[in-house]
This record gives C-alpha cells, structure tokens and sequence, in this order.
C-alpha cells in the first residue's frame, strides 16, 4: 500500500486535467446521457469540476475526496449528466480502498456492494425487473467494482510488501549469522593458535634469556638445546594448524587431537622447562571422556603450566584430576609470585580469557586466582566440566 502524500501526485494531477478536459469536449460535443434534468446546459460543468478538482486528493485525502466525489456525483444527476464525472468517482472509490486507511478499504467494498443491492431491489419495486437489473449493473460498475479492484490491488501490494520486508529480514539474519560464525571461528582460531604457540613460545624466551646470563658453555649448550627442541616442535603445530586453515581437504594430514593421554608427555616438556610438576590423578577407571571434554581439559592443563612458566615463583606445581557424579575436575596449583618487577615475559591474559571459553562451551563453572593454603599462598586454577553436557560450540571445537 502507498504511504499518503501530504501533496497531490503528479499522477492525479494528470488525472485530474484529462478528466476535466474530457468533460469539456463532451459538453461542447453535446453528450449528455441523460434528458429533462431540472438543471441543463452549463450546470453539468459543477459537479465535473468538482470532481475533477477531488481526483488531485486521491492520495492525499482519499476518504475525503470520496465522500465528497459522492455528493458531486448526486448533484450530476439533477444536471444533464457527463460521463466524465462518473468515470472519475469510480477512480476516488478505486483510490479510497488502495490509498486509505486499513478499515476503510474492509468497509467501503462492504457499503458498496449493499448500496448496489439496496438499490436493484428498490429499482425492482418501483420500475419493474427489466429496468431495475440495468440499473443495478451501472450502479455496481460504478461502485461496486472499483472497490473490489480497489481491495485486490491493495493486497496484492501488501502481500509484495511483506514479501519483500521478510526478504530484507532474511537477509540480515543471514549477514548476522555470517557474522556470528566467522566471530566464533576466529575466537576459535585464536584460542587454538595461543595454546598451541605460547607454551613453545614461553620456554624460548625463558631460556634464551638463562642463556644470554650463563658464563658456562654447558648449561649454555643445554639451553640452546631446549630452545630447539620447543622452536621445532612449535613450528610443526603451527604448519598443522595452517593446512587447517588452508582446507587442503583430503591432500592435508589429519591433525591429532590432543588428550588427557598425553599428559605425560606435556608435562615431561614442563619438567624440561624447569617446572617441578606433580600429577595427582584420581579418576577412577571407566569410559574414555566425551572427546570435547578430553580436549578442554588438556588445554586447560597446558595453559596453566604455561602461566606457572612465566608468572610462578620457584616451587612445586601440582596437576590434580578428579572426576565424580560426571563431572571433571582440573586443579592446577603453583606457587604465588607477587611480581615488583616486569616479569621476563609478560602476560597479555588471553590465556584466562581462552580457559574461560573453553569451560563456558561446556557448561561448566571456572575460577582462577590466589588461593591461601596450609603450604602458603598460591595461584590455582579449577575447572569443573560436566562430561554429559552437550557442546555449545561447533563440531570443529574439538579440533586444533
């Protein structure tokens, strides 16, 4: 449906001049279709006027144009009548159904068809049923089915309308989802290249500083050792990590999923690193863990003996697994170090930030911070995953 103008369209102002320069030739023409009207000769130009005039307000005033196109209708019939006039108030029925308000198009097709009703009937009881069927048919002509073609073309151009606002809203759903999926895909992305980068990473600087400050050339020769060993290893996990990206299909190697079972050796690269880390694991045997519950939890440890590479003062850290009433429990403990100083290698926190995430998409709850202990303060991180807890991510979460 047009919104209303608060001017009169160009369209009916052009109606408008060709309805009354129409009038006019039929006038001077001498057309008149009816005969001993009360009023003749130049009277038949008032009501073509005036209607003529109410074409200009089809769009701006429709319902006011239309009541009043009626009286001038009822005036043309005490005159010798134009045809003009009558063509032009069944374009104010047509446009007072297309362009008003949404009870007036219901109502007038309704008020139509019982006028033209009324009146048959009535013409039948007073002319006879011949006379009165003719009559009836002109009165519906004029009223009745400009009305009803009034209604069809209205909704006809709702239901566009709506069809088209719902394609819009698709449309946006569409961009927001695609954006929401490329926002998760890259959180994901990001959350995998920091655990898998930052350990390697971490040890690197950790020992390339001890051997910048070592005098002797063994212990040098030992760091530089470690710096290799954690620089190769990490260069082989971030060319995995890129044939993921690349999406090579079939031509790339599956990337292994790194579990619980290889917590020996993460924490045998720790105990390389110069942790002195302990496993605790009292999880009674049973079904192997969901495998996005396995991965969280290895990423969880490993993050954690990352952050007590860098941040922890010298001491134990202590790994403790537990699992009851399905749920996973991830403990890790490290001594509290209160640092004065800038530490050797600084945090950004996208460590906690992607431990938090990991927990979230699980279900589970999370807490990190210092905790006060019989041995004294210490930083200790706890995870809680539910094991029967579906993914809240998708099915590449469980991939590196």
């Amino acid at each position: 449906m047009a919104t209303p103008c608060s001017q009169p369209h160009r369209d009916d102002l052009s109606i408008a001049f060709v309805g009354l320069a129409g009038g006019l030739v039929l006038w001077l023409l001498g057309q008149y279709p009816q005969a001993d009207r009360p009023l003749d000769g130049a009277w038949v130009l008032l009501p073509l006027t005036v209607t003529a005039g109410l074409e200009m307000l089809r769009r701006v005033r429709p319902q006011t144009a239309l009541l009043l196109g009626f009286l001038a209708l009822v005036g043309d019939q005490f005159t010798s009548g134009s045809l003009a006039t009558v063509l032009m108030f069944t374009d104010l029925v047509y446009a007072a159904v297309l362009y008003g308000s949404r009870s007036a198009a219901q109502r007038i097709p309704v008020i139509a068809g019982l006028v033209t009703v009324t009146a048959t009937v009535g013409f039948i009881a007073w002319y006879g049923p011949s006379e009165a069927v003719f009559i009836g048919v002109v009165i519906g002509l004029v009223t009745l089915v400009p009305a009803a073609t009034g209604a069809l073309v209205r909704n006809h151009r709702e239901a566009a309308d709506s069809a088209r606002l719902q394609a819009r809203q698709s449309i946006r759903l569409a961009e927001m989802d695609r954006a929401q999926a490329i926002t998760a895909e890259r959180t994901r992305m990001a959350r995998e290249l920091h655990d898998m980068v930052a350990n390697r990473l971490t040890a690197i600087a950790l020992h390339s500083t001890a051997a910048l400050s070592l005098d002797d050339p063994g212990n040098a020769k030992n760091a530089l050792a470690v710096i290799r060993e954690n620089g190769v290893e990490g260069l082989s996990e971030m060319r995995r990590l890129i044939g993921l990206l690349r999406d090579r299909g079939s031509e790339a190697d599956p990337a292994p999923v790194p579990t619980l079972d290889g917590l020996g050796a993460l924490v045998a690269r720790a105990r390389t690193n110069g942790l002195d880390v302990t496993v605790d694991d009292t999880r009674p045997p049973g079904p192997e863990l969901p495998s996005p519950v396995d991965f969280a939890a290895y990423r969880i440890t490993q993050e954690s003996l990352t952050n007590a590479l860098k941040h922890a003062a010298p001491g134990p850290v202590i790994v403790h697994l537990a699992q009851q009433d399905d749920v996973l429990t991830v403990q890790v403990s490290s001594p509290f170090a209160d640092h004065s100083e800038q530490p050797e290698v600084p945090g950004s926190g996208a460590g906690l930030i992607g431990m938090r995430e990991r927990v979230a998409l699980l279900h589970g709850s999370f807490q990190a911070g210092p905790q006060v202990t019989p041995d004294g303060r210490c930083w200790q991180v706890c995870a809680s995953l539910p094991i029967d807890q579906p993914v809240l991510s998708t099915p590449a979460e469980g991939t590196p």
